[in-house]
């Protein structure tokens, strides 16, 4: 498979993202799948600004995505799967193109409604039950903010403190 992570992160294309696990997973590539972000040049070229040379940004909808993880998934290119948020990333789960892969939940922060879980994913009652919604979907939910840090499951993830 080509796809080596696939992963939440309000931030995107950011250092734990380039350095933490691009240094780890060597990526070719960067597919972003953001419905908004996909629809605006100038934004695409502010994120790429943060791309190392010799790795490809790439700018997705949801409707692309779907249609187009198969054909990555067989690619020889390396690639990190990005969306900015659990809504977005539920999505394509819904479609079952993520049964059988882990997702990983990185910087998710503080925002209206949203309550600590980690240090680095705060969430609202609605982020948990797509959450637990991926998980009946066959998809392995997994926070880790960079590659040597502890998983946390969804089960922890998902209890309301």
């Amino acid at each position: 498979m080509s796809i080596l992570l696939y992963r939440v992160d309000e931030r995107l294309i950011h250092g734990q993202v380039v350095v933490g696990w691009g240094g780890r997973l060597n990526p070719s590539r960067i597919i972003v799948v953001d419905d908004d972000l996909a629809a605006s040049t100038w934004e695409q070229e502010l994120y790429a600004a943060g791309v190392p040379s010799g790795i490809e940004a790439e700018f997705r909808s949801v409707a692309d995505a779907v249609d187009g993880l198969p054909e990555w998934e067989g690619s020889r290119d390396r690639a990190l799967l990005l969306t900015r948020d659990i809504g977005t990333m539920s999505r394509l789960a819904a479609s079952g193109c993520l049964r059988g892969r882990e997702v990983n939940i990185g910087g998710i922060h503080h925002g209206p409604g949203r309550s600590q879980v980690l240090h680095y994913v705060f969430l609202n009652d609605a982020e948990r039950r797509q959450l637990e919604e991926m998980a009946r979907n066959g998809v392995e939910v997994v926070a880790r903010d960079l590659p040597n840090a502890r998983g946390v499951g969804v089960e922890e993830l998902v209890r309301t403190r």
